[in-house]
Formats: C-alpha cells, sequence, structure tokens
C-alpha cells in the first residue's frame, strides 16, 4: 500500500510543472507586506512581473477557497455561451476578499497557473513583522528557491 502511494506520489510529481519552468512570477498580497520584500529578492531569479497575465506562477501564502476565486479574478475562464450566462448570472456571489486574518503564519507556495498545481512551498517562521525580519524571511525563501532550482 505504502509502495502504491509513493508510485502516485511521484506520477503526479512528474506530470506538473516544476521550479525550472517557471519563467515570470506574480506575487498575491501576502501578511505583513512579505510580498514586497519577496518581490525584490526574487529578482534575477524570476521576473518578477506586475500584470498577473504575465504569469507562469503565482506566489501566495494562502490556499483554499478564497486563493481560488482570486485565480478566477485575476485569470476568468472563457465566457460561457447565452443560455449558460443567465444560469450564471443566478449564480454569481460577492468577490471574497483575500484577508491576512486567519492564513497559516509562514508558509509560502508558488502555484503553476496552467496545472493549479503547487510546485513549491516553504516554511519560515517569523517572530514579528518587522521590516528586517521581513528582509531576512524573504531572503531566505529565495534562498531554499535557488537550492531547489539548481537540485533539478
Amino acid at each position: 500500500m505504502k509502495r502504491l502511494l509513493l508510485c502516485t506520489l511521484l506520477v503526479c510529481l512528474s506530470l506538473g510543472a516544476n521550479i525550472s519552468q517557471v519563467q515570470s512570477v506574480y506575487l498575491l498580497p501576502m501578511s505583513g507586506g512579505l510580498d514586497q520584500y519577496l518581490a525584490n529578492r526574487l529578482a534575477g531569479v524570476f521576473r518578477v512581473v506586475t500584470d498577473p497575465k504575465l504569469a507562469d506562477a503565482v506566489f501566495t501564502d494562502q490556499l483554499g477557497e478564497s486563493f481560488e476565486q482570486k485565480l478566477a479574478e485575476l485569470y476568468p475562464p472563457p465566457e460561457p455561451a447565452e443560455k449558460d450566462k443567465a444560469a450564471k448570472d443566478k449564480e454569481d456571489k460577492a468577490p471574497t476578499r483575500l484577508s491576512s486574518f486567519g492564513r497559516g503564519k509562514g508558509t509560502i507556495f508558488l502555484v503553476d497557473l496552467k496545472s493549479r498545481a503547487v510546485i513549491w512551498s516553504g516554511y519560515q517562521k517569523r517572530t514579528d513583522s518587522a521590516p528586517n525580519t521581513l528582509n531576512r524571511t524573504a531572503g531566505q525563501i529565495v534562498e531554499q528557491i535557488k537550492k531547489q532550482q539548481k537540485a533539478k
């Protein structure tokens, strides 16, 4: 059973994109403003874009329903046919705002936009949101990414 699970995991990982295929990234807002420090440190590792449509992958510190809704706002699916449009209008809800309240603290995810799969994640514990702490944390995250890129 364990072998089957391990084989399935390896197959899933090999089918998805990997970090070495990512050229450009977009950063969603993160708690404490970490996205700003991370963007500064990522320059030179990835091309950091301000237009989400130009990105291959997205950095976020939150996964779940609100993240999926944010992706749907940034990358809307193709327009449905007229009869489907009427049904969709009935289902439309107010957009969910991303907030830092209740987020997991310290985990960062890199999500491939084509497959919507997490292709990298890392954890860096932060004790506070002071600028020096955020800058150091961003540097540690980028070092983890560089190590993984070299390993591939």
